[in-house]
């Protein structure tokens, strides 16, 4: 059965995906990026390769992108904190590995290679690993059957499995169940996940709950995020903060005119957008959007000298034009609202729940368990439409007990779900 798999993934399925990557690669920049980062991965491995000390032992971490990558970042700073070993890092995507060449605590970033049989026992006979760590989906079956092929210990970490998964349909469920049990270790997430998986695998105790690092990494941020002072605490005196994060323009429907509504009975609030993708048009669009009713200004204008409010002259709604300093932003909120969850699917809620404020979402949020969870207890809070939310904001801002009852919520489920790393470390400690 393995060998028919693999002929129908190598000959049928490979080409075909490989054939709409190259055509997508005409269209989509991001795409073509990935297909031109690869080209010479080998001739610069082989070169990094002379530059690190191989008597080290070497772990292997992959992530699918920069999401995934933030998972794996706790886990690969407390080991350089604590083991001399050499850390390579790979991604799928390029928006990982352009915004992770320079990570401090790797010694070698690249992309992963396609996933052909001979680019994988390739890669693999180039960088030795002692151990490789897989985080949370990304499952390349050529890579995975090398790895077993010559006995490399993997591991599955921060997995998760829906129970509506598509590597559950009848008709590739046996392929499923063969990588799955070529995997060393998974780490799930969740009891939930656990089960799931111990569908697919023949050794149980190969499936291990061990939690989400996402929790870790949250914290560890948001430790430091006021140090960062990207808002001058004048600027926001007397004033009750609204970050809305990770917006799409499907959120921003929704949204803009809960602010407009808000910002005619409550004075003293400042609503902090933070689009997904902050690009001119978008940037252009949400200004004119709010032309009008609401004074705006972009972030990068406030130019905020020590001691000073810059241009900032009591603008309602500050518009953020950079990347990278959403957590942070958060840190500033009373209430925060977390884009995507009108979209297809919501973003990280975790990031604003770490500080203790209600977090307000759209009803999208089957993929997010966390999402789920925090709506639960009462920390998060699920509007379905412009009316709705509305109502909700107005309440929070009108009533102060309520809104710090729910931020203790959110707080507390952050805080009580932690130490997620140290228990995967510890089944990586047992390998290396």
């Amino acid at each position: 059965m393995e060998k028919f798999w693999y002929l129908i993934y190598n000959f049928i399925i490979l080409p075909l995906l490989y054939s709409a990557l190259k055509i997508a690669g005409l269209f989509n920049e991001k795409i073509k990026r990935g297909i031109q980062g690869r080209k010479k991965i080998f001739e610069t491995l082989i070169i990094d390769l002379l530059h690190i000390d191989k008597n080290k032992k070497l772990i292997w971490f992959h992530s699918s992108s920069l999401g995934e990558f933030e998972q794996a970042k706790p886990i690969i700073e407390e080991i350089k904190r604590n083991k001399d070993v050499n850390i390579l890092v790979t991604f799928f995507s390029p928006s990982g590995y352009e915004n992770s060449k320079k990570y401090p605590f790797a010694d070698l970033v690249t992309y992963m290679p396609f996933d052909s049989g001979f680019k994988a026992n390739r890669f693999l006979n180039l960088i030795h690993p002692d151990l490789a760590v897989i985080m949370r989906y990304d499952i390349w079956p050529n890579h995975i059957r090398a790895m077993k092929k010559n006995n490399i210990t993997n591991f599955l970490v921060d997995a998760t499995l829906n129970p509506n998964s598509y590597r559950k349909l009848f008709i590739i469920r046996s392929f499923h169940k063969i990588l799955f049990n070529y995997i060393s270790k998974i780490l799930t997430v969740t009891e939930r996940d656990k089960n799931e998986f111990l569908k697919f695998v023949n050794e149980k105790q190969k499936v291990k709950v061990i939690g989400d690092t996402r929790f870790d990494r949250v914290h560890q941020k948001s430790i430091t995020a006021k140090q960062k002072g990207l808002i001058n605490p004048s600027l926001l005196k007397d004033k009750k903060v609204i970050v809305a994060g990770s917006t799409w323009e499907k959120d921003e429907e929704v949204l803009f005119p809960v602010f407009k509504k808000l910002s005619k009975y409550e004075k003293d609030v400042l609503f902090i957008v933070v689009p997904h993708e902050p690009t001119i048009v978008r940037l252009e669009g949400i200004e004119n959007e709010l032309s009008g009713e609401l004074k705006t200004i972009r972030f990068s204008h406030l130019n905020l000298p020590a001691g000073q409010v810059g241009h900032y002259s009591n603008e309602q709604v500050i518009i953020v034009d950079s990347i990278g300093i959403l957590l942070t932003l958060y840190s500033y909120a009373h209430i925060a609202f977390v884009g995507g969850s009108f979209k297809q699917n919501i973003h990280n809620t975790l990031e604003a729940a770490v500080y203790g404020i209600p977090v307000i979402y759209g009803p999208k949020i089957d993929k997010s368990v966390e999402a789920k969870q925090l709506a639960k207890l009462g920390g998060g809070i699920v509007v379905e439409n412009t009316k709705q939310a509305y109502r909700e904001f107005r309440k929070l801002l009108l009533n102060e007990h309520e809104r710090k009852a729910k931020g203790e919520v959110s707080y507390n489920f952050v805080h009580e779900n932690l130490g997620a790393t140290s228990r995967i470390l510890e089944e990586i400690y047992k390998v290396i």
